[in-house]
């Protein structure tokens, strides 16, 4: 394992580097992988921290928190239809049809 990697070892995966992907495309390549690193980085440290602080347990990210003297709507009335929704279990073995 000591001699795994010497110097002209990285020189020649360098130089390959540079000839799959070019110059340009190489601090792209390097900048995007920085930046999944952090972003997976703060998503570990934030599973790790999760459900630890109340604060954190209050709202989730991105939810509005509602004023309490804010009046309330009521809610829409559903519209009538023919067809009843009943998932309570069948008791009766019939097919149903009414």
């Amino acid at each position: 394992m000591r001699g795994l990697f010497e110097g002209w070892h990285i020189i020649i995966l360098l130089v390959l580097l540079v000839v799959l992907f070019g110059f340009k495309r190489l601090p792209d390549a390097a900048r995007s992988i920085g930046r999944s690193m952090r972003i997976f980085k703060s998503e570990v440290q934030e599973m790790k921290t999760d459900g630890k602080s109340a604060a954190s347990s209050d709202t989730v990210k991105g939810e509005a928190i509602k004023d309490p003297d804010a009046p309330v709507a009521p809610p829409a009335p559903e519209p009538a239809s023919p067809i009843r929704e009943d998932n309570s279990p069948r008791t009766d073995n019939t097919s149903g049809a009414s």
